[in-house]
């Protein structure tokens, strides 16, 4: 379980004040998932670090992220080991593997063994459930 724990009123008023994306609450809190090539982070390439738009968690590096092609920010490893817990999710009539903050349980996305070299991994994440800090 997530260290940070807040009610939905608080995360509601929390992506708010952050002046999160619409989405922001029901991608992280209701796993939802937004529509493939709509997100600002999709096709963006600047260097810097990508956070939980919940709790700021440091998440992903831009050095790991990569074209995939599939409409959503890929990246092919995470920030540090351990800022990110996978869940078996079978919703939708599949077993997909879902990704959530460590720190707080944000819904992030998911993560495919497709991605490249050196990990092998894409983690496929919706921007609704990221923030950006320029380095």
């Amino acid at each position: 379980m997530s260290s940070i724990q807040k009610t939905e009123r608080e995360w509601r008023d929390l992506l708010a004040a952050k002046n999160a994306e619409p989405m922001a609450f029901a991608v992280t809190r209701q796993a939802a998932t937004e529509r493939p090539f709509t997100g600002k982070y999709e096709g963006h390439w600047a260097k810097g670090i990508y956070r939980c738009i919940c709790c700021d968690a440091e998440l992903f590096s831009s050095d790991t992220k990569f074209d995939a092609g599939c409409g959503w920010p890929s990246f092919f490893q995470a920030s540090t080991s351990g800022a990110i817990e996978e869940r078996v999710d079978l919703s939708h009539g599949m077993r997909r593997v879902e990704t959530v903050c460590a720190q707080c349980g944000a819904h992030l996305g998911h993560v495919f063994e497709d991605g490249p070299a050196p990990t092998g991994l894409r983690y496929c994440m919706n921007s609704a459930s990221l923030d950006f800090e320029p380095s």
